[in-house]
C-alpha cells in the first residue's frame, strides 16, 4: 500500500477499492505459481511494479462505467447491439425536467390519491393509433407472454407454420407459447398458408388466431399467407380473439419516407385486430418497451394480471416513450426530435455531400481517404429488404501490401474501439470504412483526432 503507484492510486480511488484490486491480483498470482511448477516468479521489485499496474488497471475497469456512447459509423440506423433506436436530445431533455426530483407516476392529481402509471402511455397511444387503450410492458416478448398466458393458458393457439420466426437473441414464438402455457396448433406450410388452415384447425379449445409480421425476414416467389383483414373477418365470425404480433413497431407511416409496405400500428388497429403488440426501440423510435394497443376490455383485462407487476417499466421508461409518442402528432417534429427518422429522410446528395465534409475534416488532420457508396440498412430486425444509398469515407494506406493494408485497417478498427468515447466502423475485405448516414457532422473532429493519434502510435512503433 505504501508503493509509490499505489499511493497514487489511492489518491484517486480512495483505499477500499485498491485494497480490494491488490488482494484480487495477488490472489490471482498465487493461483498461477501454485497451479504451474513451471511459473517464473519475476525479482521482488519487478514483480511489485507488476502487481501495483493490475491492480491500477482493475480499479480503472471498476470506477468507469461500462456503458458508455459509441459513435455509430455503421449505416446501420437500428443496431441491436448498440441499443437500438437512438434517443434525441429533446426527448432526453424533456424527461431530465420531468424526473429531476419527483412525478406523477402514480399519483393522480384530481383526487391526490393513487392512480395508474399506465395512463401516461395509453393516452398518447390510443390517441395516435386509434386504439380503444394502450399497456407498456418491459419488450415485446414480454408482451407476448403477458398476453397469451393471461388469455390463452391451457387452450390453443393457431399459428402459420410460416410465421414462427426467431425474434432475435434465440427466442422464437413457438418457445414464448410454450412458456405461456398455451398449446401451439402451427397451420399451413413454411411457404403457403391459406384462411381454410385456420378455419379448419378451429375447435371450441381455440382461444386465439394468431398472426407475426416477419419484420427480420422476407419470403418470396411461391408463397401466400393470410391478409391480416381476413384473419380478423374469421375471428369475428367464430368469436375467437385474434392477435397481431407486428413487432417492428411504426405507429404511423409518413408518406416521404422510404418504408415500402411496412405495416403501421394504426392501419393494422383500423382492421378491427383485437390486439397488436410491438416493440417500442425499433421503428418507433423510442426506448425499450412492450406495447399492447386494442380493445379495452382485453387491454383492462391483461393490466390486471398478476404477472403484469413483474413486467411493468420505470418512470425513465415511460417518460422518454410518451416525449417519443408526442412527436408523432406533427410529422415535421417527428424528422426534426427523432434521430432515426431524420436519418430515414436523407437524400443520397445530402449524404454525398456529409461524406465530403467527413473526408475534408480527415484532411485537416492529415489522413487519407477516398469516397466510396455504401447501402445503409434499416437492422434491428426491421424492413430487411431496405437498402439505402448511402456514401463511406474509406481509409487509405501507403502500405506496400495487401497484407499490411488489411493489418493497418484492423489495427485501427480495435483501437477506435478501446478508447474512451469509443467509434464502431465497418471492417471489411481489408478496409476500414466510416458510412456517414449514422454519424453526426459534429462527430466528425473526434474520429478524425483519434484516427490521427493512432496513426502516430502505429509510426512510432514500427520505427522503434
Amino acid at each position: 500500500m505504501q508503493n509509490e503507484k499505489i499511493s497514487a492510486a489511492i489518491a484517486l480511488y480512495g483505499p477500499e477499492i485498491v485494497k480490494d484490486s491488490l488482494r484480487r491480483v495477488l490472489g490471482n498470482l498465487r493461483k498461477d505459481i501454485l497451479g504451474n511448477d513451471k511459473t517464473e516468479v519475476a525479482v521482488a521489485d519487478e514483480l511489485i511494479a507488476e502487481i501495483a499496474d493490475k491492480a491500477i488497471e482493475w480499479c480503472k475497469t471498476i470506477s468507469k462505467p461500462s456503458l458508455k456512447k459509441v459513435l455509430n459509423a455503421t449505416g446501420i440506423l437500428i443496431h441491436t447491439n448498440m441499443g437500438r433506436a437512438p434517443l434525441g436530445r429533446k426527448i432526453l431533455e424533456e424527461a431530465y425536467d420531468t424526473l429531476a426530483g419527483y412525478c406523477n407516476l402514480e399519483l393522480n392529481l384530481e383526487t391526490g390519491s393513487r392512480g395508474s402509471r399506465n395512463v401516461h402511455p395509453s393516452t398518447i397511444l390510443s390517441y395516435i393509433t386509434g386504439a380503444e387503450e394502450a399497456l407498456v410492458v418491459n419488450n415485446n416478448a414480454a408482451a407476448l407472454v403477458l398476453a397469451l398466458t393471461t388469455l390463452a393458458k391451457d387452450r390453443e393457439v393457431i399459428v402459420s407454420r410460416g410465421e414462427l420466426i426467431e425474434i432475435g437473441g434465440s427466442f422464437r414464438i413457438p418457445d414464448i407459447l410454450a412458456a405461456s402455457g398455451a398449446k401451439m396448433i402451427d397451420v399451413g406450410t413454411t411457404n403457403k398458408t391459406r384462411l381454410s388452415d385456420y378455419e379448419n384447425a378451429l375447435t371450441d379449445n381455440t382461444a386465439i388466431l394468431f398472426k407475426a409480421h416477419k419484420s427480420n425476414f422476407s419470403v418470396s416467389g411461391f408463397t401466400e399467407e393470410v391478409a391480416l383483414a381476413d384473419l380478423v373477418k374469421l375471428g369475428k365470425k367464430r368469436g375467437v380473439i385474434v392477435l397481431y404480433d407486428l413487432g417492428s413497431g411504426l405507429l404511423t407511416k409518413p408518406p416521404l419516407l422510404p418504408l415500402g409496405s411496412e405495416p403501421d400500428v394504426k392501419s393494422s388497429l383500423a382492421t378491427g385486430v383485437d390486439l397488436v403488440t410491438f416493440s417500442g426501440d425499433k421503428l418507433l423510435g423510442g426506448p425499450q418497451a412492450g406495447i399492447i394497443c386494442g380493445r379495452s376490455d382485453l387491454v383492462k383485462k391483461l393490466s390486471k394480471a398478476p404477472l403484469m407487476r413483474a413486467l411493468r417499466v420505470c418512470k425513465l421508461t415511460l417518460a422518454t416513450l410518451t416525449g417519443v409518442a408526442r412527436c408523432f402528432l406533427d410529422e415535421k417534429e417527428m424528422l426534426e426530435s427523432l434521430p432515426l427518422f431524420a436519418m430515414l429522410n436523407m437524400t443520397p446528395e445530402q449524404l454525398h455531400l456529409k461524406a465530403q465534409r467527413f473526408n475534408e475534416a480527415l484532411k485537416n488532420h492529415g489522413i487519407n481517404a477516398t469516397i466510396t457508396e455504401t447501402t445503409g440498412r434499416a437492422g434491428g430486425g426491421t424492413l430487411p429488404d431496405l437498402e439505402i444509398k448511402s456514401y463511406g469515407v474509406v481509409i487509405t494506406s501507403s502500405e506496400d501490401s495487401q497484407q499490411k493494408r488489411s493489418d493497418f485497417a484492423s489495427y485501427l478498427f480495435h483501437e477506435l474501439l478501446a478508447i474512451d468515447k469509443p467509434i464502431l466502423a465497418i471492417l471489411k475485405q481489408g478496409e476500414l470504412v466510416f458510412d456517414v448516414l449514422t454519424i453526426e457532422d459534429e462527430e466528425f473532429t473526434h474520429i478524425a483526432s483519434a484516427l490521427e493519434q493512432m496513426i502516430l502510435k502505429r509510426h512510432k512503433r514500427c520505427r522503434a
